[in-house]
């Protein structure tokens, strides 16, 4: 069953807003930074294996940023806090699209 939620991590001042496989893994990874809650990562699982095969990890990951590497019952110690699927994909939306565009200014200023 997939679950939503969020944590909190005071000493980089993250909001980290996780949406969970029925295995544990996280398949969908955003997170906020700072008081504005800036979006620093919008990943997905899917399309991080997706880039690692193409050889484009580089890429995503400048982009994207990556999704947690250790189950998610590592971040139960962080406090979590239950989100619906719709206030998940509020924050998705918004991040992912904060990190195309990030991206697409980091190339205009490359070019």
């Amino acid at each position: 069953m997939t679950r939503w939620f969020r944590s909190y991590w005071a000493e980089e001042d993250i909001w980290f807003y996780f949406e969970v496989a029925a295995d544990g893994w996280v398949a969908r990874q955003v997170e906020l930074q700072g008081p504005l809650q800036e979006p620093i990562a919008a990943a997905s699982l899917a399309e991080w294996e997706a880039a690692q095969q193409a050889g484009t990890l580089g890429d995503y990951e400048a982009t994207f940023g990556g999704t947690a590497e250790v189950p998610v019952h590592e971040w139960e110690a962080h406090e979590p806090q239950n989100l619906t699927p719709e206030e998940f994909e509020t924050a998705w939306r918004t991040a992912r699209a904060a990190c195309r565009a990030g991206a697409r200014a980091r190339s205009t200023h490359e070019a």
